[in-house]
């Protein structure tokens, strides 16, 4: 457990570390610009990280919920979990996110450090983290690419649609199947349990918000294609069709 706390400090210092060389780095640039890299570079190592524990090293998180951790899942939830004591300590410093957001980091790492001290279910709060984690990158490319006057444009309709694609297969899709091979085993604790599902609650919350969002830009588009399609029809004139 001694290993385990150090490494979770020694990602935490990391994380603040690389935070503190983004900011040097970018002086002219705000703070969160600097958090944001952190971030975005956070999402990627992780997503990888985890993904490749969920499928490829295992165990599978949909049969074997609650099994004992394996060294590589702890590695991957230490260096988690000393971004997220990171990332929440930012937010309530500089006061930039809501109550969601900050239940939803909180709840995670509680989760993490629940998981990390049972010894046990790492297996799916990994895959969690993983279907979690991979809509990131694309949210940090988006505020990224809007900062700097990039984002209506093709690249950025390409970014919403693969984050808003993947928070709703991945997160929401992927995520209620590990939250009821969780439920249903005997193996995790009860009060993991109720934590993962107040996490996918917190999800759902978070996909009433995108959907708003998907909704108002379709609207937007559809409006802006009538508009323009009105412009270019043809005006009737002594019952002879001219165009514009």
């Amino acid at each position: 457990m001694v290993s385990i706390v150090l490494e979770v400090t020694c990602s935490f210092v990391a994380w603040l570390f690389l935070y503190i060389c983004f900011c040097c780095w970018n002086k002219r640039c705000s703070y969160e610009w600097s958090c944001r890299l952190v971030t975005l570079l956070h999402g990627v190592i992780v997503t990888c990280l985890s993904g490749h524990v969920a499928l490829l090293d295992g165990p599978w998180p949909l049969t074997h919920a609650g099994s004992p951790n394996t060294s590589l899942q702890i590695h991957v939830l230490s260096l988690t979990l000393g971004y997220f004591i990171f990332d929440l300590g930012w937010c309530l410093y500089f006061q930039t996110e809501g109550y969601l957001m900050l239940f939803h980091h909180t709840l995670s790492i509680c989760g993490m450090i629940m998981v990390l001290g049972l010894g046990k279910s790492a297996t799916e709060v990994n895959a969690v983290v993983f279907v979690s984690e991979i809509t990131n990158p694309l949210l940090q490319t988006r505020w990224f690419l809007r900062e700097m006057g990039c984002y209506h444009t093709f690249l950025g309709e390409v970014v919403d649609f693969f984050f808003v694609f993947l928070f709703l297969v991945l997160r929401i899709g992927g995520g209620a199947l590990i939250m009821y091979a969780m439920v249903t085993s005997p193996d995790p604790s009860w009060l993991l349990k109720a934590g993962g599902l107040a996490m996918y609650v917190v999800s759902l919350g978070f996909m009433v918000e995108i959907c708003r969002f998907a909704k108002r830009k379709i609207l937007k588009k559809y409006h802006s294609w009538t508009s323009l399609r009105n412009m270019n029809a043809p005006v009737k004139t002594n019952g002879h069709s001219t165009a514009h």
